[in-house]
């Protein structure tokens, strides 16, 4: 079953009712906290004591033991099994562990998994696992956040740090960062106490925010698409101040326009940004495609296309020339604002 915020919470609401909860997802963060905010819930209900048994092939025998352990106060026992990877443990343990999911009679085990993809949980010790965590409990898979949710998971944290969040600072710290929870935690801590706990600003976000290069050039990619060649051209030299290499830049800048040239052709054969990004097998969220095909949406085909082969050249020109590379970006980066001008 796919788990959202307000059916987990029915489920800490009754938590009685279950033997096992294993939470897994392709995102450690998620599989980490909705198995922590579980194991909080039942220690507050229950004043149980919680073991421990780190995975990623937990020890069965400590898990026997510890399920078995008969409480002085005849409280329930609550195992925790931490980060458990079904493909490292071999058949007998899974086999030993989905035959203590039936068995306890005192106790309540709680355990997650971060498969690396969607593959991975597929397999065969996977599904056994997942199968028999069912039967007797929660098995739920946490979806990766689209872009909505991770707005009000950063808003919230600046709200639980009694922090004011300007209007678009969330979506700034998302360019930055992508939907990675960690990242997003860690940045909203770092600018609130930058902020003195007051307000966490674009302009903060901006001065102070994790240096990422595919979000700054992209950010340079916005400015050439709405014309605006002063401030393209500052971003550019912002970047080369701080010892950006040309030729990661340029990376970064084909980058993505191949992604809008990936969505020109998806949206010419009538598949939109999320087809485009199962097809080729993009990670993690979908929003870099989306804002792709909005920023796409300016271009034709052709002059995307054309853009590319003035990319081409010049990564071979960085590569091979013994010109300035600065002044080769800086050119490059004039004949992109000309096609898209309509001029070339």
């Amino acid at each position: 079953m796919a788990l959202n915020e307000q059916e987990f919470q029915k489920i800490l609401n009754s938590l009685e009712r279950y033997a096992v909860f294993y939470y897994y997802s392709t995102e450690e963060y998620l599989a980490r906290s909705y198995a922590s905010r579980t194991l909080t819930a039942l220690a507050r209900e229950t004043d149980a004591e919680v073991t421990r048994i780190d995975g990623p092939a937990p020890s069965i025998g400590e898990a026997v033991a510890a399920a078995g352990t008969i409480s002085l106060f005849g409280t329930k026992r609550v195992v925790e099994l931490a980060q458990v990877e079904p493909s490292a443990m071999n058949d007998a343990d899974v086999d030993a562990l989905c035959d203590l999911f039936a068995t306890m009679e005192n106790a309540v085990i709680v355990l997650c998994t971060v498969f690396k993809d969607d593959k991975a949980k597929q397999t065969k010790k996977a599904k056994k696992l997942l199968d028999a965590a069912g039967r007797f409990g929660i098995a739920a898979e946490i979806l990766k956040p689209g872009v909505q949710d991770a707005k009000r998971f950063i808003q919230q944290k600046a709200q639980e740090m009694e922090t004011e969040l300007e209007p678009g600072a969330d979506t700034d710290l998302l360019e930055r960062c992508g939907a990675d929870l960690f990242l997003l935690e860690n940045e909203v801590s770092k600018l609130a106490a930058a902020s003195g706990y007051t307000r966490i600003t674009r302009e903060l976000v901006s001065a102070m925010g994790t240096q990422n290069i595919e979000a700054d050039v992209f950010e340079m990619v916005r400015y050439v698409t709405a014309k605006n060649k002063p401030r393209a051209f500052q971003k550019l030299n912002q970047l080369l101040e701080l010892q950006n290499e040309p030729i990661a830049i340029a990376a970064a800048l084909a980058g993505s326009f191949i992604d809008m040239y990936r969505v020109k052709c998806g949206a010419a054969s009538r598949k939109n940004y999320a087809a485009v990004h199962k097809d080729f097998h993009y990670r993690g969220s979908d929003y870099r495609l989306r804002k792709s095909g909005e920023t796409a949406s300016r271009y034709t085909l052709h002059q995307l296309a054309s853009i590319l082969e003035l990319l081409e050249r010049l990564d071979a020109s960085l590569k091979s020339s013994a010109a300035d590379k600065n002044v080769l970006l800086q050119t490059a980066l004039c004949e992109i604002m000309q096609v898209g001008d309509g001029r070339s």
